[in-house]
């Protein structure tokens, strides 16, 4: 048994953002390809992790009831993937603190896959090796890393993002949860154009930042809205921020605001009005470029 293995170890999976999704055609097996800006605001799930005769996961928090803990759940499948591929019998017993609404466009299931694998390969003292993340699931790659990128493919390609300034983002949810696949089977143009590519150094400050993100898209959201009408509310009541957008395929919603103190009032007001809501305010940090290994 390792130190780490004694003392037990954990892991932050932060919610995954989608500012951007391009629908760019769609695959012979049915899978769409997108273009998507990523990034991870300061909220999300926990993760913890020690030894134990096997593999088991308990789950509490305010989504524990939605989420259950039975061989399907994408941690326990995550485990189970890592432990086989690098010739180890899969001990270990997992907790999952669940913060992050269930279906709800902001990556918890892969965020939570995502910070599995990276808990584990602290745990047991190894690398997480290529292709166990796309196997898992399209956004499992990208919360892997848990880094701004831009997606490509249908999720598998991940590149750096343009460099941006730090900012507030504001989360809300109504507490429905939207089906992917009917979300995409509502979705009516599926080989969008391309947004206007990024400067090539990046963004110098919140309002340069905004201005560009206006002019890309998420193409599910009409299709999401369609599905899922509280979304237009949403949106609405979000419609003071800078920017307001639907994430991936709902029915999160954001709005960025340039500060803390912006950004913690919309999220009060939020909750006051719409008690019945998640609500969330976190900081999004500057992104400076990849890191250097």
């Amino acid at each position: 048994m390792t130190g780490a293995e004694a003392a037990g170890l954990s892991e932050f999976a932060p919610a995954k953002v989608n500012l951007s999704l391009h629908l760019r055609g769609r695959r012979d097996d049915g899978y769409h390809r997108i273009d998507s800006l990523a990034v991870f605001p300061g909220v999300g799930d926990t993760l913890s992790a020690e030894s134990g005769p096997g593999l088991s996961l308990s789950v509490e928090g305010a989504f524990a009831d939605t989420l259950g803990a039975d061989d399907d759940n994408l941690v326990l499948r995550a485990a189970e993937a890592l432990a086989r591929r690098v010739g180890r019998a899969p001990r270990a017993a997992l907790h999952l603190e669940k913060r992050l609404p269930v279906a709800s466009g902001i990556g918890g299931g892969s965020a939570d896959a995502g910070a599995t694998l990276r808990l584990l390969g602290r745990l047991w003292g190894c690398d997480v090796p290529e292709g166990i993340a796309p196997a898992l699931g399209a956004d499992v790659p990208v919360c892997l890393r848990a880094r701004p990128a831009m997606m490509g493919g249908i999720g598998e390609r991940i590149a750096p993002a343009p460099l941006f300034p730090a900012f507030w983002m504001v989360l809300a949810n109504p507490m429905v949860s939207v089906s992917t696949a009917r979300v995409f089977a509502s979705v009516t143009v599926r080989d969008g154009p391309p947004g206007p590519s990024a400067p090539a150094g990046g963004f110098a400050g919140f309002a340069a930042f905004v201005e560009w993100l206006a002019t890309q898209r998420n193409d599910l959201q009409a299709a999401a809205v369609a599905c899922c009408p509280v979304i237009s509310e949403v949106l609405e009541a979000m419609a003071p921020a800078p920017l307001s957008r639907m994430s991936g395929s709902g029915a999160t919603c954001f709005a960025l605001w340039p500060d803390e103190a912006s950004a913690l009032a919309e999220a009060e007001r939020l909750r006051r009005a719409r008690p019945g809501w998640w609500v969330a305010a976190a900081p999004v940090p500057a992104f400076a470029g990849p890191a250097v290994v």
